[in-house]
């Protein structure tokens, strides 16, 4: 299905959105209901399901905080995400150098952290049970941590040299957070030691003689402003402004030398990309300009582009139930990307007996079962 990914001309999503569109986010209970944060500050709630049942349908906008809402975001959202256990709670930070918490019911704020600086990016654990820990990056080297129990945002991880553009939670250990900074540095921290930081990431894997003394321990020889960790938990994708995407395993922090050739990035804050999740291979959904590159995660290879935006694409999220995608862009578009339907099979044939021309020919040899390979 993934492989069959196009530009859906039966779904539309509702154009609320004036201007450039940063960050989605579906929620992982149903995988229903889709948030989008603009650079005016705009949120808007949409409801993905086809209620009419027509073939033909919008997604619609159920509720938006507009211009008008006394409590919108002043400056342009870089984030938003639902509270990962249910639906009655989201997250928005913003330039404006805030992070709020809402009431999805309500539509007013629940809580409202400030910062000294501009925030890139904040993320909470898909999984964390025993804490409540935003993490938060911000145009300080330092990463915040708020606790939505306390509502205070005293813990702080100290170890980057420049601002704070990516930050994600290990969706396999509660306690274990990665963060990506201007410095070139992608570092993992466990929240619970006074230190903080586990390991720093090294592209060179520790061979100094290839390194010069300034370029150790880091990830990418540019900025870093995207990490999105395998569902698995078990690797780490990370993107830099060196036009390079890089694989790291995550329990060793070894780079896995997967080349991905030259990926685009010109991005001047967080690139907000995705991974598939249960599919065999994974795929990476990455903005690529005006396009989004679809790579397979651990074989680097790039399957295809997918084309339909006008203007530069901000972010991508994927829905795994269905193995769609949605894109948002500078283009005031969200679009959405889904599998192409088969044709069906009448029933007298076996599968076997089909000629194969039904399968798009790029995608003819991505499936080789040859033991030579890899």
């Amino acid at each position: 299905r993934v492989l069959s990914l196009e530009l859906n001309k039966d779904r539309d999503v509702e154009r609320i959105h004036g201007s450039g569109i940063n960050t989605l986010d579906i929620e992982p209970v149903e995988g229903r209901y889709m948030l989008s944060g603009g650079s005016d500050g705009v949120i808007v709630l949409y409801d993905l399901e086809n209620l009419s049942r027509k073939p033909s349908y919008t997604c619609k906008a159920l509720f938006s905080v507009g211009r008008s809402h006394p409590d919108v975001h002043k400056f342009s959202v870089e984030t938003v995400q639902w509270y990962p256990h249910d639906t009655g709670m989201f997250t928005s930070s913003s330039f404006d150098k805030t992070l709020k918490i809402w009431d999805t019911n309500t539509l007013q704020p629940a809580d409202i952290f400030h910062f000294e600086g501009t925030v890139y990016s904040h993320h909470m654990s898909p999984v964390a049970t025993k804490h409540c820990l935003i993490a938060v990056g911000t145009k300080s080297p330092k990463v915040q941590l708020c606790d939505l129990k306390s509502g205070s945002s005293s813990h702080i991880l100290q170890g980057h040299r420049q601002e704070v553009l990516a930050v994600s939670w290990s969706p396999r250990h509660e306690y274990i957070l990665a963060t990506g900074s201007a410095d070139g540095k992608v570092k993992l921290w466990d929240v619970r030691r006074a230190s903080g930081c586990l390991s720093t990431l090294d592209q060179h894997n520790g061979e100094k003689s290839k390194a010069s003394s300034e370029a150790a321990n880091t990830a990418h020889n540019g900025r870093v402003n995207g990490l999105c960790y395998t569902n698995d938990g078990l690797h780490l994708l990370t993107l830099g402004t060196d036009d390079r995407m890089r694989l790291w395993n995550s329990s060793t922090g070894e780079n896995t030398l997967v080349n991905y050739g030259k990926v685009c990035n010109e991005s001047r804050k967080g690139l907000k990309f995705a991974i598939s999740c249960g599919c065999n291979p994974e795929f990476a959904f990455v903005p690529y300009g005006s396009t989004i590159a679809v790579y397979t995660v651990f074989t680097g290879e790039l399957i295809t582009m997918l084309r339909g935006h006008y203007s530069t694409v901000n972010c991508c999220v994927f829905q795994p139930h269905f193995q769609e995608l949605y894109s948002g862009s500078k283009d005031c578009n969200i679009l959405a990307w889904i599998p192409a339907p088969r044709e069906p099979v009448p029933d007298d044939i076996s599968e076997k007996s089909l000629p194969q021309q039904h399968l798009n020919p790029a995608y003819e040899d991505a499936w080789s079962s040859s033991d030579d390979e890899g």
